[in-house]
């Protein structure tokens, strides 16, 4: 049991090194684009970072996430 249980503890930090990974290289192509003048394709590029960011929180608390789209 302890196996699994550290087990499940190093996949959530690789996922958690995954997302931070994706989000930074998401943020240098935005930057890449603006400066090229692509504004659009940068603002694409932000919200896939800030998607990023933010999907550990979301997959980590799933309960709150069902309750949010079951309260409306």
């Amino acid at each position: 049991m302890s196996n699994m249980l550290r087990d499940s503890q190093i996949m959530a930090q690789i996922k958690d090194e995954n997302l931070g990974y994706m989000s930074d290289m998401a943020l240098e192509l935005a930057q890449m684009a603006e400066d090229t003048g692509f504004a659009t394709l940068a603002y694409l590029f932000r919200m896939a970072a800030l998607e990023a960011s933010t999907a550990n929180s979301v997959l980590a608390e799933p309960d709150d996430l069902r309750r949010q789209m079951t309260s409306h």
